[in-house]
């Protein structure tokens, strides 16, 4: 986002799974913001506004201003998201205060680029597959990136990039990169498809498999309910408040 995106809250006394279910009747979003060594707070929040927001992937990975009432915005991130498992509604949303001078660690989009001009995406038969589609970083509020570029321009058959190939803005890290194991953290490859395929629409099949097998990433930082299941305030953290019976 190129301007910090707002969002407004109300402050609701009224909670439990009854309120909760009144709220979402009225179009309103049950949501809690909490840390910052303050007390937790439970709020609402138009369900119009925030699917809006939600449209734009940086919203997950980004300084939110919430203003709640006739208060002066503060800086907070989502912490956890929940929805409705077939519908386009928000079930409920955790924003977490932040400081300028804390140390965030929030997981951030991946941005493939170069891929249709690299020799392999070039080449007959080769597929690109995206391992990993999101990561997971460190840095301060201000440093905080939208997403993270994996230049994938001289990528060829048989190539491989890794979690330690992807160039890091300054102020960034990631915590992956600090065990003994980052050479093995996989996120894009370029593979042949099996030649016992032969060409035409077995081929095609069998590059698109491929392709939906690579697009399965990693673990999402927003979790989403299960079919049949009605999410209220989610599993309690610390400095967060229990859920809502």
């Amino acid at each position: 986002m190129s301007d910090t995106e707002t969002i407004i809250a109300e402050i609701r006394e009224d909670v439990g799974k009854g309120a909760s279910r009144r709220l979402r009747r009225e179009g309103k979003v049950p949501a809690v913001i909490y840390g910052g060594r303050k007390d937790p707070v439970t709020l609402s929040v138009q369900q119009n506004q925030l699917l809006h927001a939600t449209e734009n992937e940086s919203f997950y990975a980004s300084v939110l201003d919430l203003k709640v009432g006739k208060h002066k915005p503060q800086p907070v991130i989502v912490r956890d998201m929940h929805r409705h498992p077939f519908k386009p509604l928000v079930l409920h949303i955790d924003f977490m205060r932040v400081s300028a001078k804390e140390v965030l660690r929030i997981s951030v989009p991946l941005h493939f680029v170069g891929e249709e001009e690299s020799p392999a995406g070039k080449e007959s038969g080769v597929v690109i597959q995206h391992q990993v589609t999101d990561v997971e970083i460190t840095a301060l509020p201000k440093d905080l990136p939208e997403f993270l570029t994996v230049d994938l321009s001289e990528m060829e058959a048989g190539d491989s990039v890794m979690l330690s190939d992807i160039t890091l803005p300054k102020g960034v890290e990631i915590p992956a990169l600090a065990g003994d194991e980052e050479s093995s953290v996989l996120v894009a490859s370029a593979v042949h498809v099996k030649e016992s395929q032969g060409t035409g629409a077995a081929a095609a099949a069998d590059a698109e498999a491929a392709l939906a097998e690579g697009e399965l990433g990693a673990g999402e930082a927003i979790v989403e309910g299960e079919e049949g299941e009605e999410l209220e305030e989610g599993e309690p953290e610390e400095g967060r408040p229990e859920k809502d019976e």
